[in-house]
């Protein structure tokens, strides 16, 4: 099911000798709504993070290495896509940018056989105050069925 207001927009990998460039979210893009801070997470291979929501941020996730599976799921009262779950993965193979509006559940867990990176690109500062946590168990989603 397609969550409301999730958006994914497939970036440009430019090939330079000696390395790629991998662009990841400009000025006017579709989702990108302002800078706040952009930061890594890692993911050794098999590890889940699950599950957080964020009140007020809104998330502009790439994936520059690796692979992560991201599962987002809507209680948005009223929302078009109230009770629904949207599975994506972000990797190279697809690359892009993973937009998610606040007020989404998710939860990610690294796959394949190397570790990952994630970068988000938020539109605010980091605040603790305004994420909510749950613990894995929380939200029904077999973690252990995701390669």
């Amino acid at each position: 099911m397609k969550i409301e207001g999730v958006i994914f927009t497939p970036q440009k990998i430019i090939p330079v000798p000696g390395g790629d460039v991998y662009r990841a979210v400009r000025l006017g893009d579709v989702g990108f709504t302002g800078f706040g801070e952009a930061y890594f997470s890692t993911f050794v291979p098999g590890a889940v993070k699950a599950w957080k929501r964020h009140r007020v941020m809104t998330l502009n996730l790439v994936v520059p290495v690796g692979s992560v599976l991201i599962v987002m799921v809507d209680t948005r009262l009223g929302s078009v896509s109230e009770g629904g779950m949207e599975v994506r993965t972000l990797a190279h193979s697809d690359y892009g940018r993973l937009t998610v509006p606040p007020g989404i559940w998710f939860g990610m867990k690294g796959l394949g056989l190397a570790p990952s990176i994630i970068l988000n690109v938020a539109d605010i500062v980091h605040d603790p105050d305004e994420v909510d946590r749950k613990n894995q168990d929380e939200i029904a989603y077999a973690w252990d069925s995701s390669q």
